[in-house]
């Protein structure tokens, strides 16, 4: 079944991307508007093999990994202690469920005035708009925990904070991963996304400068490259996610 999927799923991309070729091939698409995916990777592969963008992807890169330790090591530490003081968690659980409804990108002059001008606040944004995806999951995961781990815990006295490193913390583990999966999807869109307008380095803002300056063929190869490169490592988090729910269910 599984593997049914995925071939379905393969099927549905390699489709799309021929039906794209082929529209700009016959000029459907005009080539001012959007070269052919095959124009665009053999593009990539030279703007790759110059290095003419190294800096920049490498200045995305660190930056979405700093990103995505920040957000989940605080959003698990947070859920962690939300979910061991209820009264606190009642109080925040409203705020945390209209969380996305704030347009974080809107507070990047405040950021600007307490980082400077560099990767800190695009970090800092980006932190933030992945650090709720992990509160929740850890909220989440410690919730679904069986109550039979809790009565275990009692039973061998443990404290509060050594029940939920011993106990519920492996229990939850497979939860918490899809968390993580999140946190770092959300990491990739607020670094990008922030590059735009904040940076004067990184894919973002090469994207924005191909774009600016009409060059076409570097704005998609560098595109294609951002896409190649969040579907191989959701594909990867996805492979590892799934291997943690079927432990689970176990």
């Amino acid at each position: 079944m599984i593997r049914t999927e995925r071939l379905i799923r393969a099927g549905i991309v390699v489709g799309l991307v021929l039906l794209v070729e082929a529209l700009c091939r016959t000029g459907t698409i005009p080539a001012s508007v959007m070269i052919a995916p095959s124009a665009m990777a053999a593009h990539a592969i030279d703007v790759l093999r110059e290095g003419r963008f190294t800096h920049d992807i490498l200045t995305s890169f660190a930056s979405i990994a700093v990103a995505s330790v920040c957000a989940v090591g605080f959003g698990f530490a947070a859920g962690l202690v939300i979910h061991t003081l209820p009264g606190v968690r009642r109080a925040l659980e409203p705020l945390i469920a209209s969380y996305y409804a704030v347009p974080t990108f809107a507070f990047y002059p405040v950021f600007i005035v307490l980082f400077g001008v560099g990767p800190l606040p695009i970090i800092a944004i980006a932190s933030l708009l992945a650090v709720v995806s992990m509160i929740t999951a850890t909220m989440t995961g410690l919730d679904r925990i069986p109550r039979s781990f809790s009565k275990t815990a009692r039973v061998m006295r443990l404290s509060r904070w050594q029940a939920v490193w011993h106990v519920k913390f492996p229990a939850a583990l497979p939860h918490l991963f899809s968390g993580v999966r999140l946190a770092v999807s959300h990491a990739f869109i607020g670094v990008i996304a922030s590059e735009f307008i904040l940076s004067g380095s990184g894919i973002g803002y090469a994207i924005s400068y191909a774009y600016n300056n009409f060059e076409n063929a570097d704005m998609y190869a560098l595109m294609l490259t951002v896409l190649v490169t969040v579907t191989l490592v959701n594909g990867v988090l996805n492979h590892v996610d799934a291997r943690f729910q079927a432990r689970s269910r176990r």
